[in-house]
C-alpha cells in the first residue's frame, strides 16, 4: 500500500504542470507550490521556533485561529507558520497578521517532505482537522517533532478503519496526540488502539463565543433596524430565495430583513432585488437614504455578518437547501437567537446537535418556512427560549482552545 501511494503521489507531482492549465483555480494550485521552498529559506532562520499549523483549507483554518491567537499571545517570541492544501483557503488568508508566514503546502513526496521539514524544523505539528499526509508525518515522526490533530473528527467510512488501510493507520501512530469533536471519533480510534485521545470538542466554538464580547455595533444596521423586529438571512444562495421570498414580500410592516448572500456580484444581487416587493436598500446604495425607510437591506459587501447577527431576532443560514454546504450557524447562536436552515445538513455535526436541542428548525420549503418564521414572530416566549438554546449550546461547548494551548505549552516547555 506505502509503495502505491508513493507511486500515485509522484505521478501526481510530476503532472502538476499539466494539471495547472486545466482551470483558474488548479492554476493558482500549481503556481503557488512553485515558490514555497524559496519563500521558507528567505523567511525562516535556523534559530527560529517554528510551530507549524496546517489546514486543508478556510473551514479549518478558521478553527485554528483561536488555538493560534493564544499560542501567539504565549509565545510570542515563536514563528507560527501556516500551509494550506487548497487555493481557496491559501488566497483568502494569504495576507493575514495572525502568523508569521504563509504557504502552500507542498505535495506530500518523499522527497518534498524531507525539504520541507529540515527547512522548518519545527518544534511543534499541529494538524487541523483533516489531512494526514503520511510521508509529511513520518518525516516529523523520525525527527522526533510532537504532532497534534486538533477538532479532529473521525467516521467509519475512512481508509483508516477499512481492511485495506493498515499504510493509513501506521500514519496515524506518528501522532502523539489528538483532540476529538466528539465520542463517536474517540471511539473509533480506541478500536484502533488509540489511548492518546482527548474529547475536546470543536475550536469554533471558542472563536465565536468571543465574538459577543466584542464591540458588535455597525451604525448603519442601527439605523436601519431602529425598534422593529430583525430577521437575519446569512449567506444565502438562490435555492434559498425560493424559500424565503414569498414570505418577506407578505410579511408584516414591524419586521425588517437584512439579508447578506453568499455571492454578491452585481447580477445575483440585481436578482434578489427584482423579487422583493418591499422596499429594499442596497450596502452598495445606502448613502444618503434614509434607511428607516426601507424594510429590507441587502448586504452586497462581505465583513460584516458575525456583526449582523447580533441585531437579529431569528437568523435564517443559508447553503442547506441546496448542495453547496450549510453555513456556519455557530455564528448567529452565538448571540443566543433560534436559527433556521434548510433540509441538507446530514454532514454538519453541529446543525443536528442543536436540532435535537430545539434550538434550530430544518425547513424543506416555502411553506415550513412561513409557517416556523411566524411562529417565531408571534410567539415571543417561543422565539426567546429557542434562542437561549443556541447561546447555551455555544457555551457549554467551549474549552477545546485551553485544553489545547496547555497540551502545547507542556511540548514547548519541555524543549
Amino acid at each position: 500500500m506505502g509503495f502505491l501511494y508513493n507511486l500515485l503521489i509522484s505521478v501526481f507531482n510530476s503532472l502538476l504542470p499539466v494539471i495547472g492549465s486545466i482551470s483558474p483555480k488548479l492554476s493558482l494550485f500549481v503556481k503557488g507550490r512553485k515558490t514555497v521552498f524559496d519563500l521558507l529559506e528567505n523567511n525562516i532562520r535556523w534559530d527560529d521556533q517554528v510551530i507549524w499549523f496546517h489546514c486543508a483549507s478556510l473551514g479549518e483554518y478558521e478553527q485554528g485561529v483561536p488555538v493560534m491567537e493564544a499560542i501567539k499571545k504565549k509565545y510570542p517570541e515563536h514563528t507560527l507558520l501556516v500551509t494550506f492544501f487548497s487555493p481557496s483557503g491559501y488566497e483568502a488568508k494569504k495576507n493575514s497578521k495572525l502568523a508569521d508566514i504563509i504557504v502552500y503546502l507542498p505535495i506530500d513526496t518523499k522527497l518534498n517532505a524531507r525539504k520541507f521539514i529540515q527547512l522548518v524544523n519545527p518544534k511543534l505539528a499541529i494538524f487541523i482537522k483533516y489531512e494526514f499526509w503520511p510521508n509529511f508525518l513520518k518525516e516529523l515522526n523520525n525527527k522526533s517533532i510532537p504532532i497534534a490533530i486538533i477538532s479532529a473528527v473521525f467516521r467509519e467510512d475512512q481508509v483508516f478503519f477499512k481492511w485495506y488501510g493498515s499504510y493509513m493507520r501506521n500514519a496515524l501512530k506518528t501522532v502523539d496526540h489528538f483532540f476529538v469533536q466528539d465520542t463517536v471519533s474517540r471511539q473509533l480510534l480506541k478500536q484502533l488502539g488509540f489511548d492518546n485521545v482527548t474529547l475536546s470538542g470543536d475550536t469554533r466554538f471558542d472563536r465565536v463565543s468571543h465574538q459577543i464580547e466584542m464591540d458588535n455595533q455597525v451604525d448603519f444596521i442601527s439605523e436601519f433596524v431602529g425598534d422593529r423586529l430583525c430577521i437575519v438571512v446569512g449567506s444565502s444562495w438562490p435555492e434559498d430565495e425560493e424559500v424565503f421570498v414569498d414570505f418577506v414580500n407578505q410579511s408584516p410592516e414591524n419586521v425588517c430583513f437584512i439579508i447578506a448572500p453568499h455571492e454578491i456580484k452585481d447580477t445575483g444581487v440585481l436578482r434578489l432585488k427584482q423579487k422583493l416587493t418591499k422596499k429594499t436598500v442596497l450596502f452598495s446604495d445606502k448613502e444618503g437614504k434614509s434607511l428607516q425607510e426601507h424594510q429590507i437591506f441587502i448586504m452586497n459587501t462581505i465583513g460584516y455578518l458575525s456583526r449582523v447577527y447580533s441585531y437579529a431576532d431569528i437568523a435564517y443560514v443559508g447553503g442547506a437547501m441546496g448542495t453547496s454546504g450549510l453555513h456556519n450557524i455557530l455564528e448567529p447562536a452565538t448571540f443566543g437567537i433560534p436559527i433556521i436552515i434548510g433540509k441538507n445538513f446530514d454532514k454538519f455535526r453541529e446543525a443536528k446537535q442543536l436540532q435535537k436541542l430545539a434550538g434550530l428548525f430544518s425547513i424543506s420549503n416555502a411553506s415550513e418556512f412561513s409557517e416556523i418564521m411566524n411562529m417565531f414572530i408571534v410567539n415571543d416566549n417561543f422565539r426567546l427560549k429557542t434562542g437561549m438554546i443556541s447561546g447555551h449550546f455555544i457555551n457549554s461547548n467551549t474549552g477545546a482552545t485551553k485544553m489545547i494551548v496547555a497540551y502545547v505549552a507542556e511540548k514547548l516547555d519541555k524543549n
